[in-house]
């Protein structure tokens, strides 16, 4: 065998190698990806209940759960302020809603509605901390997010 065929089959053999390792680290990328998907998954306006109910616990031990016909009341009256929730996601949550300043449409607030509601904690933070503010001056109970979630939850 010649010494040219010989560097081509030593070419061959870490074209081959480099293959095989590009192959094996695609494969623990994909592996490491499934792993990491398993890991997290969508929460639910049960998971929001369930959390708001042990805060409500901390901040009141004889608390002994939601109100929806409180929530209801706390959604559609103002707080002391000039807005209330209704003012902003419409009288009817499983509507469209309008905000008060600025007209921009929102989406309907009822998970029945719009699935996309309450499935994040980013945003169910963001938003309870920023419209507590505007319609109480101040930031939400539990027991207050709890109610107006269990009211929530009725409307279909």
């Amino acid at each position: 065998m010649s010494r040219y065929a010989g560097a081509c089959f030593g070419a061959h053999a870490i074209v081959l190698n480099h293959f095989r390792l590009e192959i094996a680290m695609r494969l623990v990328v994909v592996a490491t990806l499934i792993i990491a998907a398993a890991g997290v998954r969508a929460e639910t306006p049960a998971d929001f209940q369930a959390r708001f109910s042990a805060q409500a616990k901390q901040e009141n031990p004889a608390f002994t759960g939601f109100s929806a016909d409180q929530g209801q009341r706390w959604y559609a009256r103002t707080q002391g302020r000039e807005w209330s929730c209704a003012s902003c996601h419409a009288r009817n949550p499983a509507a469209t809603g309008q905000h008060a300043a600025t007209g921009k449409l929102l989406a309907p607030l009822a998970p029945a509605a719009n699935p996309e509601r309450f499935t994040r904690s980013d945003k169910v933070e963001k938003w309870f901390k920023r419209n507590c503010n505007d319609v109480l001056g101040r930031p939400c109970t539990a027991q207050e997010k709890g109610d107006v979630l269990a009211y929530l939850l009725t409307v279909r």
